[in-house]
């Protein structure tokens, strides 16, 4: 898995910009970002949201799991690189700040992909009507 950004500085200048004034909505807090899987990754996530797919709950409700479970792994992995760039003891003082920046602000990206993902699940669930059971097995699925 990996996100793709469209002109990364750009998007990562505005983001610096915008800490000061909130985004007014999602779609202008997300511009420029794309979640593209490889054809390995596309399999891996087949095999991994499996659950998912064999509930009983309908699509839409089905890809936002999926959804959140991916931006959750991203942004695992980021706090992970992010670790690893605070620990390098190669990179000068610098370079580390501006590298430890970056992926600041690729992760609020994916946060606010998260939150936006979490929000569509929310409507879609109340929208779909799930009875009790349906109900208890997002639950689990949603812990996983």
């Amino acid at each position: 898995m990996r996100v793709q950004s469209v002109g990364l500085v750009q998007s990562l200048a505005s983001a610096q910009q915008r800490r000061s004034t909130p985004a007014t909505t999602l779609s202008e807090a997300m511009a420029g970002v794309r979640v593209t899987l490889s054809e390995l990754g596309r399999s891996k996530a087949a095999s991994k949201d499996s659950d998912i797919d064999d509930s009983s709950l309908p699509d839409a409700i089905k890809a936002s799991l999926k959804l959140i479970r991916a931006l959750k792994q991203q942004i695992a992995d980021k706090l992970l690189e992010l670790q690893a760039v605070m620990r390098e003891q190669a990179l000068d003082k610098e370079a580390r700040l501006q590298r430890t920046s970056a992926l600041q602000g690729e992760l609020a990206v994916l946060n606010g992909a998260l939150v936006g993902a979490m929000a569509d699940l929310a409507k879609a669930v109340k929208d779909a009507g799930l009875d009790a059971g349906q109900m208890a097995e997002l639950s689990q699925l949603s812990l996983r």
